[in-house]
Formats: C-alpha cells, structure tokens, sequence
C-alpha cells in the first residue's frame, strides 16, 4: 500500500454542491480521472481506492487515501464512476453518504471529502469532527 501524497479538505454538506443520498461513497468525474492518473503514475493500475479516518488533525479525525490491490476481511468495497473503493468496517461509520471529489482550483490542489456527517473542521479543512 502506497501513501498518495494530495491535500485533503473536508467540505460541510450543509449546501455542498455535490449531493450524494446513498450510503455508498460516490467518485466525482475529476476525482476519477486524477485517481486514474495518480494509479498508471505510481505503476498500480488495477489497483482500488482505500479510504479511510484515523484519529488526528486539529478537529479530530483526518482522512486516508491510499491505492491497494489486498482486500481485507471487514472492508466494504463500492464501485462508482467506474472506480471501486474500499473502506473498512470502522471509517465506514464515518463516511456514509460521502462524494470523493477533486479541486485544481486556486485554494489548493488535492482530493476534497463532502462529508455529509462532518459537524465541523478545523481552519484549513485537513480535519473533521462528527
């Protein structure tokens, strides 16, 4: 499993302009296509999305993002967007409903969380807390 090195933010859903009413984890058009590139970039084609929440961050909890090719016994594997991800059974609680998504903008480049479930973060957006 190799660490992908991107900035994470965490959008409240309170308005988000992404909706996502299921309990899966849904994968944007932009976040497919650069979790595509970053996946031929690094030699893991074929390879899923891992996500994930550990403990940390100024809010308390910080998202994982990782590229992996092991499924483990507890792990719950959506495809969306033609893009399959896995979470584990623990940050699966955390990440119902959430939309994957990814900004090029002028606030930062790097894969964005719109959490229907966060009820705060911290300044930068890197942490949430539920």
């Amino acid at each position: 499993m190799q660490k992908i090195s991107v900035l994470f933010k965490t959008i409240l859903n309170k308005g988000a302009r992404i909706q996502n009413d299921g309990e899966m984890i849904t994968v944007t058009e932009s976040a497919k296509k650069q979790a595509i590139r970053l996946m031929k970039d690094d030699g893991k084609e074929g390879f899923f999305v891992r996500v994930g929440v550990q403990g940390g961050g100024c809010s308390g909890l910080m998202y994982q993002l990782d590229f992996d090719n092991q499924l483990k016994e507890d792990d719950k594997a959506f495809e969306d967007n033609g893009v399959k991800v896995v979470v584990d059974k623990k940050s699966y609680l955390y990440l119902i409903g959430t939309t994957l998504d990814f900004s090029g903008g002028l606030n930062g480049k790097g894969f964005v969380f719109v959490n229907p479930n966060a009820d705060r973060t911290c300044g930068c957006g890197e942490s949430f807390s539920i």
